[in-house]
């Protein structure tokens, strides 16, 4: 995707050849600032500090984290400690761990002086595969668009609502929920996006505004409350959202909030879609809303808010009472019942079981396999 005009993407590997670079996510959209990653304890450090964020970047991140690991020793001890670091630094999103266990089955297979080779090459095609993948995501999701724009008047837009950043930032490329959006506008179909602020971290506001924003889609930012407002009164054609974990059921775990625009989205009749990329699914799991793991994270991200000010300045205010305590549970539920479909890299299926394990037997096979090993 596009940043000041130039293709870019959100993990690379620095000019050294063995040092890994990405955007400090925590300074958009005031300051672009790229950071240096030299070790397995900074990748950990970077992705539980939400440096570096989105389910999938954060499953490529880590696979250059084993590979910075393994440069500094190749050793089975060493493997299974960077393992449970990087592990230990996001609980929710299932991409960690797959991109985690890939890579450390991949390596498991080479002779130790060949490790470091092994890992890195594995890493990058851990990016390029979520690259394919998007892209398929973005072909799928595309006759959706298209479908409502044949009932709009010329130059209408279609007006898709999304929740969180599930865009270029949050992959290695192009975006879950957002490539169908990015498919489309590049295709010359009119597309207008309102944009959830997504409070308490303001991913929409800062992330997805900007992203959209240099990409040069209209979009404009809401309050996350005014998305049932704008169904109830025609002004939401679809919503797509992103997933952090799937369950074999088509439960879907996104960013909190989510739910909430799934159930005004029901009453209101607006498609609910879900950019799906399988290492996301999470076959061992059935009932999200009981087993999939929420991440509480620090009360300061909502008792306080980040901002520039007129002069300029990057500032930090708090926005509650002192003493008055703050609970911070970082992502919610959408029960499968309320989601219109997953807009996958095979194409775009309904939320159940049946349609998962049809599409991804592979997935599922592997799934079942580790659960019968462990």
């Amino acid at each position: 995707m596009k940043l000041n005009g130039v293709a870019t993407r959100s993990v690379w590997l620095e000019p050294d050849g063995w040092s890994v670079g990405i955007i400090d996510q925590t300074l958009l959209p005031w300051q672009v600032v790229r950071l240096q990653l030299l070790s397995a304890a900074d990748a950990a450090h970077v992705i539980a500090s939400m440096q570096t964020r989105g389910a999938p970047l954060i499953g490529a991140v880590a696979a250059y984290g084993l590979a910075l690991a393994l440069r500094a020793d190749a050793s089975d001890d060493n493997l299974a400690s960077a393992y449970d670091m990087l592990l230990a630094a996001r609980p929710t999103a299932v991409n960690l761990r797959w991109a985690l266990d890939d890579v450390s089955a991949f390596v498991r297979q080479h002779s130790r002086s060949d490790r470091v080779e092994a890992a890195y090459r594995r890493a990058a095609a851990i990016c390029d595969e979520d690259v394919a993948i998007n892209e398929a995501i973005g072909r799928h999701g595309l006759p959706l668009i298209e479908a409502i724009a044949t009932r709009k008047a010329p130059g209408e837009p279609v007006n898709i609502l999304t929740h969180c950043n599930a865009g270029w930032l949050a992959t290695v490329d192009l975006g879950t929920a957002t490539a169908p959006i990015y498919t489309a506008h590049d295709g010359g179909i009119p597309v207008h996006v309102f944009v959830d602020e997504t409070r308490p971290r303001n991913q929409g506001a800062s992330l997805t505004a900007f992203e959209l924003g240099q990409h040069g889609v209209p979009h404009t930012v809401i309050a996350d409350n005014a998305g049932g407002h704008l169904m109830q009164h025609g002004q939401v054609d679809m919503v797509i959202v992103g997933t952090d974990r799937t369950t074999g059921r088509g439960d879907v775990c996104n960013k909190i909030g989510t739910y909430l625009k799934a159930l005004a989205a029901r009453d209101n009749g607006v498609p609910f879609y879900v950019g799906l990329p399988s290492p996301t699914i999470d076959f061992a799991l059935d009932d999200g809303v009981a087993e999939i793991p929420i991440e509480q994270r620090s009360a300061i991200e909502v008792t306080a808010m980040s901002g520039r000010t007129p002069d300029g300045r990057i500032g930090t205010v708090t926005i509650v009472p002192d003493g008055s305590p703050a609970a911070n549970p970082a992502f919610d539920v959408t029960p499968a019942r309320l989601v219109t479909g997953l807009i996958t890299e095979r194409g775009v299926i309904e939320a159940s079981r049946e349609a998962l394990e049809r599409t991804f037997p592979d997935h599922a096979s592997r799934r079942h396999k580790r659960e019968a090993a462990e």
